[in-house]
């Protein structure tokens, strides 16, 4: 029987490799600084998608609350951003108009460009390592995990809220500048900006894919078809999947930074549900179990509501769903799993022809 080319490693590899090739050419083509900072803004959304392709799709641990990660790392990058422009001894004009007269002691860190950018990573990537050894030990999966993770999203979104001297509140944080590694500035509208994002997203993407071919891959997406059989087989399934869950937690932590910078702005919008949701939706658009995939479809859906969306405005969300339940009832396997079934159906022929022309010969043969 001729292989399905959907599931040659090879072919997958090169598949990477032109699309990724495609996407990193773009600034050689134009050099249209809004068309390459939104492009870039749309290289977190591909990072988020692959984040939970990762855990949803690899590991079958549905997480509604992704966009926890991603507003930490934002928060904590914008606050490393804004320590950069202020003067020693001053504090943010935010604080100041909220009755602070001292930087308070949880600003202090990021001070420090390099502390400041390893807390924007560590400190989403840790909360997850927590939380989720908490909730997997404690065998908590399937809905129940999604709504636990849904209701501590929206926890982070009023805590954000609340804490308006530290926070500015639903005003968020607007860094006066851009991010400087040493002596390297790092425009959010320049192709260099363009290139770093470009760079992470490369980066996440392929070493999902090689997690996912590792020894570790092979017995997340075991538990994820059979979570008690992999049990019995002797292994730790909360330990597995509390891996799994902060590994995407980490790739959604880069994409935060990444919003911050090329934004330069920050707010709990970040931590709105309904963006939340709208992770999940991209990946299931695209095909939840393949990363690049799953990618693509944050790509047409972003791309779809930025010169689509507009012209139907609150209309646009309507259609979105109708287009993830369209999805969920008649392609599953999103974009994915269509291209899947296309390339099975043309290896069914092709094998049904060999198997034709074996009999062709053998009857020309007997013939004889």
């Amino acid at each position: 029987m001729t292989q399905n080319l959907y599931h040659n490693k090879t072919l997958q590899w090169l598949f990477y490799l032109f699309a990724f090739g495609v996407i990193g050419a773009v600034p050689l083509i134009s050099d249209d600084a809004f068309l390459l900072n939104q492009l870039a803004v749309y290289g977190v959304y591909g990072m988020l998608a692959v984040s939970i392709s990762l855990c949803w799709g690899s590991g079958g641990i549905l997480n509604m609350g992704q966009a926890i990660a991603f507003g930490l790392g934002a928060y904590c990058m914008a606050m490393t951003m804004q320590m950069q422009t202020q003067a020693e001894g001053t504090i943010p004009p935010f604080m100041l108009n909220n009755g602070l007269d001292a930087l308070p002691w949880i600003w202090e860190p990021f001070r420090d460009t390099t502390t400041g950018i390893m807390l924007a990573v560590l400190v989403p990537t840790v909360f997850y390592l927590i939380f989720g050894g908490i909730m997997f030990t404690a065998r908590v999966s399937g809905p129940f995990f999604a709504i636990l993770t849904l209701a501590t999203l929206s926890a982070f979104g009023t805590i954000f809220v609340d804490l308006q001297p530290y926070t500015n509140g639903v005003n968020g944080i607007s860094p006066p500048g851009s991010l400087n590694l040493g002596e390297t500035e790092i425009d959010p509208y320049s192709s260099g900006a363009y290139w770093f994002v470009f760079g992470l997203l490369v980066l996440c993407t392929v070493g999902a894919k090689l997690i996912n071919q590792s020894r570790f891959g092979l017995v997340v997406r075991a538990l994820k078809d059979d979570p008690e059989r992999v049990r019995f087989l002797g292994y730790n399934v909360a330990i597995y999947e509390t891996l799994v869950y902060t590994l995407s937690g980490l790739i959604a932590a880069i994409a935060g930074c990444s919003f911050a910078v090329l934004t330069q702005y920050v707010s709990p919008a970040q931590f709105d549900v309904g963006f939340s949701i709208s992770i999940v939706i991209w990946a299931a658009l695209g095909g939840r179990n393949s990363l690049i995939w799953a990618m693509f479809g944050a790509f047409t859906v972003q791309g779809a509501q930025s010169y689509v969306g507009d012209q139907f405005l609150n209309t646009w969300i309507l259609i979105l769903g109708f287009s993830f339940i369209l999805v969920v009832r008649f392609l599953p396997g999103g974009f994915a799993g269509l291209v899947e079934a296309v390339l099975g159906r043309v290896a069914r022929s092709d094998s049904q022809t060999d198997a034709a022309s074996v009999d062709f010969s053998k009857a020309k043969e007997a013939a004889k």
